[in-house]
């Protein structure tokens, strides 16, 4: 019997594990090794030691883990799924579980154990893994072991930002900085994790029964494990620990091993040099940074010419200037003399507290300062500038974007750039005119910082010196892309397994961390915006590398000063100088405390919270011994005890926000008809006066639920279904629990897809579709909503008197309430007379508030955003922060009706609330004293619409525009230094009275698609579903336009999008861009005869304003004389050179029907055909027929041509002995169709053995065209436009009825065209037809046709953050599944900043759990068949024998 050990090798993000079993599977030998990015090298030195230590056994050897894919390949040896690995330790060591949740180095994931297995993993972001912790614990100068120590005798728990490490930094480094204890700041790290693995991963499914803790992080970490289970609420039964929980998937991989077939010593030796030398080549090189040594040399020399001119300290007599830099993680200090020549400076580490440093330089300073030297004055600037101010008597303070614009100046006077990239922030300070025009801060994201590159530095044991000088002399440059900076990792490690050197890798990262900087957050789209004279600071400049990319992808020369790390310190100090200049009181002496007065200086700390208004800030007070006072935790000033002179500066936000919710509900004795709860959510913030008045005369007690706090956000974590959705929508989940806790019975939350138009000339009067649609969420989502017996209302509803009262009349779900017509007209009424007179109190506070600015000489700001962003919860309270600044506060909706946008805009204006933003920003244009800042959410898809516009409409009228991103983060320290550089701005505006008045011209000029241009004009239109396009494109020719297909699409094609294209805007908005930009710029086209075409669906989506996004992009890229055609059925813009005449619709449908066959045909043949290629031949040969076909053929010929394609195909000879699982792929329509969009999605599935199912194009149209009919049943709008509709949907079922004939003849069990009628019935119970935004319900109908058809498993795809999808994608998921236990739906998200390797392990795992469940249906299906066969066996002898 040969001896055969039975090897699992799980190769994670940050280390290699093995296990080897004898064959009685007990584990003899286990190991552990950190591959510090050299996955390859590792996995073969550790497979050499295997062979060291079991020279004479053959092996089955199968690997796993997300570093193992290519790994595997060349040892041409199994690859496991990691999911899977662990599916079967699971199952074999601790069956008990129902729930496993690990965290490895750079993944999480919850896995549910139930009748089929559901994974759910990091999909764009990496925050809460251990590479988080990691960079957590660096922070607190400790490991994670330290961490963990720390965390045991925590006291109180902050709120911390785990989604991104970056953030959560910005978090911990002021509470660092104010002094709170390092056991809190450590509990409060792990209680980050638990919170974003519950509310981002688990995505509304709650985690209940057995929990199994696996992975590193949470092996060694008690403490981590210790707030999971408190929050999870799990009792000492229900955890579950096993031992050695690191290396448990590696057993399984060791357990998958055992069916396959044992290698010996020799033929793994084999396999482990062709891994050594093995090169996998997917990823291209960029240019490298220097072309030789000399290019090098010329570089060095020009910059070495921005010196500052240095003195010697020792043998200085005279006055001289000091100016500290409290960074958020270094301290800076500069001293200078009368000539601003540089005397002394430190730089160093805060060590996490800012004082302590500052004191410590202050003393070796004055260790070294001559007796002559006098020190005049002293500033200080920075994240720590209130504290060191109060702490040492500093005689000024500044902030940091002013002090780094003083320092610049002096480098190069006419600066019209600064860019900053420091550890781990980025400021970018736009100069016009010799003012500050505009700043941006990274707020979102920091890949591309300074800390990035030093922990990058660190995993591969570089020191940053040798790192910069491999990445200079590199030859081949990575392409890293521009995303995640913990995904990078991912991309790094692929470039490593291709055997690019560390250099290439340095300078390609030094490449993605300026392209961040650029896309990200400066947000330039053309570099020329920066102007000639660019200076750039920030120690992360003081790196070569980068500062040469810096210059390769800006194209200009720019200046880097030799004290770039130092420039907010010099600044400080040359303003010391200028404000002691100005004073003239030349006796003067700095109040800075002197040496002895440090050594004196005690301080003590303590906690409070803060009672003057319902933020209740948690304070943090430090004493100190000069007698002085600094409290910081605080949102504003009143916490610390100053309020500003100016006594209760007025604030509509707080007025707006009484306004709106101060209703008295009837008491219990009145309320004939009981008591109905409304959470207090979305589009309540608008609404609630109207239906709070309608139900309180109707006899209802109306209930609204509790304020929001942070606890609203926890409460409701468990049932939240997308990550990504915003932070307002997630508050309702919990605003339900709310109520549901006060005890309500009745809920009523309707769904409202439009609002009130509030101005003629707009487009539309949408709300935005999270906004219509999100009760349906919570409907399929909040559990307790059933397991309470809620009756839960949430018709769609009109928002008019007269449809409201007609369809109250005739929907079932009010039938008890029996009310009458006459009541709910009263009713109505009044709520109406209460709406208006509510909107009227907000503008005429506004008008008074305006007035009381102008008649006091005051300043305002607009805080410009949604009805709920007045929530003091989802906007930090950012109101009181800016009252307190000595600002007045007005709302978007208080100044809107004083003044109309000048229509046409360059965007599609067709939602309410975004329409007041144009208005607002108009009106702050043309008024010298106020100022807007616009409040956006994280993952608002549509403020990727709204904020350029806004931005174009200020800076027509010379203002600048400030947009502050909100979520669930709340650091304001950021929004400090924005809204007082923007006071700062205003400020030197107003002193300069400019002379001539910017008139505000941002009008659209569009240019018109003529008659005259439809001779000899190319239009261009781009891939949007290749099969379809293709015949489209024959199909517009046909009708007498040149037109043509942009057939191509590459990285290229995405990195051109995302140059022009706002970054929030959805994935296909950046690829149909990126496609039209990069065909102009290609040369091919004469550029004063090209067109471009894009469709337009008229919807309450984004997708109706692509135009806008292109409009936009050609522009900035200086094609503006380039006319859009917009290709639409709704009669939106009409263009005189195009008409959709009904020849041309006939030849689209041709070609529509004729793209779904072929679809269907080739998908069905190629994954069985006996002869490969066969079907491509076939399917190619058709494609040139069918082209013909488009262009000209009789109604007869187009028939007889569709049976002719079925029969051509079911000559295909297919063996289907061995079953394939099929997946259907449904989702966003242009990203499950074009294969750039989705990663090449279906070629992946079949690779892993499936048969793909891709939806009819068809069955979209016919969606489309129900959408004035579904309007018109539910809302009661354009009943002749109905009528239209349903005539059109017949039309096409008539054309379509031969495709139906003919599929059904065929033998191949094809998938039919859809019925669209069956569909609106089957989705009837799961939601409403009301979801029209996007793909609508019809995406839920589509997957749910798929599982009645025998298509179980599903991938559904979507753009990041596409806003319907939350509601009918992720939304209804839980709902199918709970309805049809076989569904496997696996939902992805596409965007360029998508890690590639997750979309491929979410597959991988879709078709392992498909193959898994197809044998077990196979096999009870042979089984049941064996039964049948022995029953009429024993019946056929039963009867001879009778």
């Amino acid at each position: 019997m040969e001896n055969i050990l039975h090897v699992g090798l799980d190769v994670g993000s940050t280390t290699v594990k093995i296990i080897v079993m004898d064959k009685e599977q007990n584990t003899i030998f286990k190991d552990y090794q950190r591959h510090f990015s050299d996955t390859k090298n590792t996995v073969c030195n550790v497979l050499e030691n295997l062979i060291k230590m079991y020279p004479n056994n053959k092996f089955t050897l199968a690997l796993t883990g997300s570093g193992a894919m290519s790994a595997s390949k060349f040892l041409g040896v199994e690859f496991i799924q990691e999911v899977v690995s662990c599916k079967r330790a699971v199952e074999k060591y601790i069956p008990q579980t129902d729930v496993v949740i690990e965290l490895g180095g750079e993944d999480a994931k919850i896995i549910y154990f139930d009748k089929s297995i559901e994974q759910r993993m990091n999909g764009t972001c990496a925050g809460g893994t251990g590479a988080f912790l990691d960079q957590m614990a660096s922070l607190l100068h400790t490991d994670t072991a330290g961490l963990n120590e720390l965390a045991k005798t925590y006291q109180t728990i902050y709120p911390i930002a785990s989604r991104c490490g970056v953030f959560a930094k910005t978090d911990i480094q002021p509470l660092i900085n104010e002094g709170a204890a390092k056991e809190d700041i450590a509990a409060s790290i792990f209680q980050a994790v638990v919170n974003q693995t519950i509310s981002g991963l688990a995505c509304g499914r709650p985690i209940r029964g057995n929990v199994a803790f696996l992975g590193g992080p949470l092996s060694y970490l008690s403490e981590l494990r210790k707030r999971f289970i408190e929050t999870l609420n799990l009792t000492p039964e229900e955890v579950i620990v096993p031992e050695e929980a690191h290396l448990l998937v590696a057993k399984g991989a060791a357990l998958d091993s055992l069916n396959t077939t044992p290698i010996t010593t020799e033929e793994l030796k084999q396999k482990i040099e062709n891994l050594r030398v093995s090169h996998d080549n997917t990823t291209h090189p960029l240019e490298p940074l220097f072309k030789d040594e000399e290019a090098y040399k010329t570089f060095k020399e020009r910059h070495d010419k921005a010196k500052v001119v240095k003195k010697d300290l020792k043998t200085y007599e005279g006055d001289c200037y000091l100016g500290i830099d409290a960074g958020s993680t270094t301290t800076k200090l500069v001293l200078i003399d009368n000539e601003g020549n540089l005397l002394y400076s430190l730089y160093g580490s805060n060590e996490g507290n800012p004082l302590k440093s500052v004191m410590n330089m202050l003393k070796k300073l004055y260790s070294d300062l001559p007796e002559k030297a006098i020190l005049r004055y002293s500033g200080v600037t920075g994240y720590g500038e209130k504290l060191i101010q109060t702490a040492l008597n500093v005689d000024l303070n500044e902030i940091e974007t002013i002090a780094h614009y003083t320092a610049a100046k002096q480098f190069e006077p006419d600066v019209t750039a600064i860019i900053d990239i420091g550890g781990q922030d980025m400021k970018y300070i736009k100069m016009k005119n010799g003012a500050i025009d505009n700043i941006m801060l990274n707020e979102a994201c920091s890949s591309g910082c300074g800390s990035f590159i030093e922990t990058f530095a660190k995993s591969l044991n570089l020191e940053i010196s040798e790192f910069v000088k491999e990445a200079i002399k590199a030859k081949r440059p990575v392409d890293l892309g521009s995303r995640c900076t913990v995904f990078m990792n991912s991309k790094i490690k692929q470039a490593q397994k291709e055997g690019y050197t560390v250099g290439d890798i340095s300078s390609g990262l030094s490449y993605s961390v300026i392209k961040n900087a650029i896309q990200k957050v400066m947000k330039v789209r053309d570099t020329a915006t920066l102007g000639d004279h660019i200076v750039v600071q920030g120690g992360t400049f003081y790196n070569d590398a980068v500062l040469r990319a810096f210059e390769k992808i800006v194209g200009k020369n720019v200046v880097r000063p030799d004290i770039s790390g130092l420039m907010g310190a010099y600044g400080m100090a040359l303003l010391s100088k200028e404000q002691y200049e100005s004073n003239l009181d030349m006796e003067y002496k700095s109040t800075i405390l002197k040496n002895d007065e440090l050594d004196k200086l005690e301080i003590k700390v303590t906690h409070a919270r803060c009672n003057n208004c319902e933020n209740h800030c948690k304070l943090t007070i430090n004493k100190f011994s000069n007698g002085s006072i600094h409290v910081s935790g605080n949102r504003c000033e009143k916490g610390a005890g100053i309020t500003t002179n100016k006594k209760n500066l007025p604030n509509l936000v707080q007025y707006k926000y009484q306004r709106i919710f101060d209703y008295k509900p009837l008491e219990e004795e009145y309320a004939i008809r009981g008591t109905i709860g409304i959470p207090r959510v979305l589009n309540m913030y608008e609404d609630y006066p109207f239906w709070f008045t309608f139900l309180t005369s109707l006899g209802f007690r109306v209930v609204i639920s509790d304020k929001t706090t942070r606890k609203t956000y926890e409460k409701g974590m468990e049932s939240m279904p997308s990550e990504s959705v915003c932070y307002p929508a997630k508050l309702s989940h919990g605003h339900i629990e709310n109520l549901i806790e006060k005890g309500i019975k009745t809920i009523f939350y309707p769904c409202m897809p439009y609002s009130r138009k509030e101005y003629e000339k707009a487009d539309n009067h949408y709300n935005c579709p999270i906004v219509i649609s999100y009760s349906e969420v919570l409907k399929n989502n909040v559990e307790d909503l059933k397991t309470h017996n809620i009756k839960f209302l949430n018709p769609f509803l009109p928002f008019d008197k007269k449809n409201l009262v007609k369809k109250l009349m005739e929907l079932d779900e009010f039938k008890e309430y029996n009310f009458t017509k006459k009541e709910l007209e009263e009713a109505a009424d009044k709520a109406e007379a209460e709406y208006q007179k509510c909107k009227k109190d907000i503008r005429d506070k506004g008008t008074e508030t305006v007035r009381y600015i102008e008649e006091n000489n005051l300043r305002g700001i607009v805080l410009a955003g949604r009805p709920y962003h007045i929530d003091p919860e989802i906007n930090h309270g950012i109101d009181t922060l800016i009252t307190s600044l000595g600002l007045c506060v007005l709302t978007e909706d208080s100044v809107s009706d004083k003044t109309e946008a000048k229509r046409p805009i360059r965007v599609v204006d067709q939602w309410v609330f975004h329409a007041r933003l144009y208005a607002a920003a108009d009106f702050v244009g043309k008024h010298d004293n106020l100022e807007l800042i616009q409040l956006n959410s994280f993952g608002c898809g549509v403020d990727a619409v709204t904020t350029d516009q806004v931005e174009e409409i200020l800076s027509s009228y010379d203002k600048m525009y400030t947009l502050i991103k909100i979520d669930e983060v709340n650091n304001l320290g950021a929004v400090r230094i924005r809204i007082r550089s923007l006071l700062a701005s205003m400020n030197k505006r107003i002193a300069k009275k400019q002379e001539e008045k910017a008139d505000g011209d941002y009008g659209l000029k569009k240019k018109i698609f003529t008659k005259e241009m439809r001779k000899d004009y190319t239009i261009l239109i781009p891939q949007m579903a290749p099969i379809h396009f293709e015949l489209l494109e024959a199909a517009v020719q046909e009708s007498g336009y040149k037109v043509e297909l942009l057939r191509e699409c590459t990285q290229h094609t995405v990195e051109t999008g995302l140059k022009y294209v706002n970054n929030d805007a959805c994935y296909p908005s950046i690829l149909v861009t990126g496609q039209m930009i990069e065909a102009l710029e290609s040369g091919k086209y004469d550029l004063n005869k090209t067109a471009l075409i894009m469709s337009q669906t008229g919807g309450g989506c984004r997708a109706t304003n692509y135009i806008g996004f292109i409009r936009k992009a050609l522009k900035d890229a200086g094609f503006s004389n380039v006319p859009v055609i917009s290709f639409n059925v709704v009669g939106m813009e009409k263009m005189p050179g195009f008409k959709l005449t009904p020849k041309m619709i006939e030849r689209m449908i041709k070609c529509v029907l004729y793209a779904d066959l072929l679809q269907k045909m080739l998908t069905k043949n190629r994954a069985y055909e006996i002869n490969k290629g066969e079907t491509q031949k076939l399917f190619d040969e058709w494609m040139i027929k069918c082209k013909k076909l488009v262009r000209k053929s009789t109604i007869k010929e187009f028939k007889q041509s569709i049976y002719d394609i079925v029969n051509d195909f079911e000559k295909i000879e297919l063996d289907t002995t061995h079953k394939k699982p099929k997946v259907g792929i449904v989702g966003e329509v242009l990203i499950k169709y074009h294969p750039f969009g989705n990663n090449f999605a279906a070629d992946m599935l079949e690779k892993e053995g499936a048969e793909v199912i891709l939806p009819d194009f068809m069955g979209f149209v016919k969606f489309m065209a129900t959408h004035k009919i579904t309007f018109n049943s539910l809302l009661n709008t354009n009943k002749t436009s109905a009528k239209i509709s349903k005539i059109a949907i017949k039309l096409i079922d008539i054309l379509e009825k031969d495709s139906v004939i003919a599929l059904s003849n065929s033998k191949k069990e094809y998938l039919l065209p859809c019925n669209i009628w069956e569909l609106e019935d089957k989705v009837k119970n799961i939601l409403s037809i009301g979801n029209q935004t996007g793909e609508g319900w019809f995406l839920t109908a589509e997957m749910i046709e798929y599982i009645e058809h025998g298509i179980p498993n599903i991938v559904c795809v979507q753009p990041f953050a596409c806003l319907p999808n939350h509601v009918v994608g992720k939304g209804v998921i839980k709902t199918i599944r709970e309805k049809y236990p076989e569904a496997n739906i696996s939902p992805i998200d596409y965007d360029p900043g998508a890690s590639e390797t997750n979309q491929t392990n979410r597959i991988k795992l879709l078709m392992t759990v498909a193959k898994d469940n197809l044998k077990m249906k196979l096999k009870e299906k042979a089984a049941i068949e064996k039964e049948n066969i022995n029953t009429n066996t024993i019946q056929s002898k039963n009867k001879l024998i009778n």
